[in-house]
């Protein structure tokens, strides 16, 4: 009975506001306004003799006694650090003005020029009544953002602080400690590498991919645990400037995945969609929030891990950097996949082609016995309209030309026999993958289904070519229809062959001079 009754006095009191940020429970009835206000007086810091100096005052949740961000600091007042604290190490002085101490906070304006124009400002009188060589000391008359102001005028104009460690064991370590920084510059772009958090399976694994391999565990063990201690943050670059045209900050956030065995020591290979349907993340960022940077320490044994960096939602723009601090040695890299085409090679002569399909070509390439470009788009328009699963207003005039291009051997500008043939093979095959790509029965594909298409047909990319393939190949609302898909893969195949041709010893680089240049450039 003792406990209902309980609950009904607790949602007796939640009825009536008790405990609402409108109706909050004082701390053993303190006045917080009449502290308030002797702090401003005094121009010191908030102090409460009667608060607990514990986790636990701080809440249950982020900062809370149980909260990994708290994990192994200690709580102190001002006054337990040093007799006499500052409110900002080696930026406040202590100056006598006219026969009193005057306390002086000194600022940066990281932007430059603009600067405080209260007491205290670079051209303030108020200098003059100090000590000439004081004065001489502390003044910096430059616009270059950088000021003095009273502690008082402080407190009064400023309502938050964020304290920046100098490196990330400042509050847990008595020493200085260097650890090792990396930096890894990367972006997101529409359709192509941003590919949104795990709510959307179809494109997360879109996203860039970095490589963490954690080699030594850390010397001191925290809590009797052993492993890798490390911190990622992830900053979204130049969203500043986009404000100016109507632009937020985007949601942001990671996941840290462990690599496994049979691609332990791979770096060319982008894990795919599969991967991170049959995984869970190891570790995390805290939330997707629409700040600068999200920051996470984290401990976890030697291995290889991959880091995902995304947006909430997928299709947002943006740049952004990657920094990764680690007590040991530790090795990180982009991840993707390397260049390859693995193309099929016909060895057929005429004799090999059958009765059934001579008979076909007889009938559409006419007295010459030859198709050009323009009789192979009316071939190939006519075969499109009779298809219901592929959405298409037939093939564009360049495209036959591409086409023809790259069979015609003997330099006529049309197609023979022997060439039509292997062309209307390669369209079969095309046309395959289209159907088997096309997952949503739309009769298109969008240009997430335009990778892995790549693969089917033979084409492995690094995220910067599907960047280029995407703004080349797709429309606004990033569909790539049959037409520019056989497009594409026509002309990568036709590049790919060139660049073989020219480049016998495989060695991965060619000389041009401008006259192939300009050829290669046109096709």
């Amino acid at each position: 009975m003792a406990g209902i009754a309980a609950k009904l006095a607790k949602d007796r009191e939640a009825a009536e506001g008790l405990g609402s940020h409108e109706r909050a429970i004082k701390y053993l009835n303190q006045d917080y306004e009449a502290l308030r206000n002797e702090c401003l007086e005094a121009g010191t810091l908030f102090q409460d003799p009667s608060f607990p100096a514990i986790p636990s005052a701080l809440g249950f949740k982020e900062l809370g006694p149980y909260s990994s961000k708290t994990r192994g600091i200690e709580w102190k007042r001002p006054t337990e650090i040093c007799a006499d604290p500052q409110f900002i190490i080696g930026g406040a002085e202590e100056v006598e003005s006219n026969g009193s101490l005057q306390k002086l906070i000194r600022i940066r304006n990281p932007w430059g020029e603009v600067e405080w124009t209260g007491r205290w400002n670079d051209n303030c009188p108020s200098w003059n009544t100090i000590d000439p060589e004081e004065r001489e000391r502390l003044t910096r008359r430059h616009e270059d953002g950088e000021f003095w102001m009273s502690f008082s005028d402080f407190l009064r104009h400023y309502s938050r602080l964020e304290i920046c460690n100098l490196t990330p064991d400042t509050l847990t370590s008595d020493t200085y400690k260097k650890w090792k920084l990396t930096k890894m510059d990367g972006n997101w772009r529409r359709g192509s590498t941003a590919g949104g958090c795990r709510n959307y399976p179809n494109t997360f694994w879109m996203n860039p991919q970095y490589l963490i391999k954690l080699e030594e565990e850390d010397e001191d063990e925290e809590d009797g645990e052993s492993g890798c201690t490390f911190l990622v943050g992830l900053i979204q670059k130049h969203r500043r400037r986009q404000r100016k045209m109507g632009e937020d900050m985007h949601a942001i956030g990671f996941g840290i995945y462990e690599v496994p065995e049979e691609l332990s020591g791979q770096t060319n290979i982008h894990l795919s969609k599969n991967f991170f349907l049959t995984n869970r993340a190891r570790e995390r960022s805290d939330t997707f929030i629409n700040l600068r940077e999200v920051l996470n320490r984290f401990k976890l044994p030697p291995g290889e891990y991959i880091l995902v960096p995304s947006t909430f939602e997928p299709n947002k723009d943006g740049d952004f950097c990657i920094r990764v601090f680690s007590e040991k040695k530790a090795d990180y890299q982009a991840v993707d996949d390397e260049i390859e085409a693995n193309l099929e090679e016909f060895d057929i002569s005429e004799d090999d082609i059958g009765d059934g399909f001579r008979r076909l070509f007889a009938q559409l390439a006419g007295e010459d016995a030859e198709i050009s470009a323009f009789e192979l788009q009316t071939i190939l328009r006519r075969v499109l309209a009779k298809r219901q699963d592929i959405k298409s207003d037939g093939f564009s005039i360049e495209t036959c030309k591409i086409m023809v291009d790259m069979l015609d051997s003997d330099g006529s500008g049309k197609l023979g026999l022997k060439e039509f043939y292997i062309l209307w093979t390669k369209i079969q095959k095309y046309q395959k993958i289209y159907r088997e790509i096309d997952v949503d029965r739309s009769g298109t594909m969008n240009s997430y289904e335009m990778r892995k298409a790549l693969e089917e047909a033979g084409f492995k990319m690094p995220c910067q070519l599907h960047q280029v393939i995407v703004a080349r190949f797709a429309d606004d609302q990033l569909i790539i229809d049959f037409d520019n898909f056989v497009r594409c893969l026509v002309r990568l195949e036709t590049l790919f062959k060139i660049f073989k041709q020219l480049d016998p010893e495989n060695t991965g680089t060619i000389e041009l001079d401008l006259i192939s240049w300009l050829c290669f450039s046109v096709l």
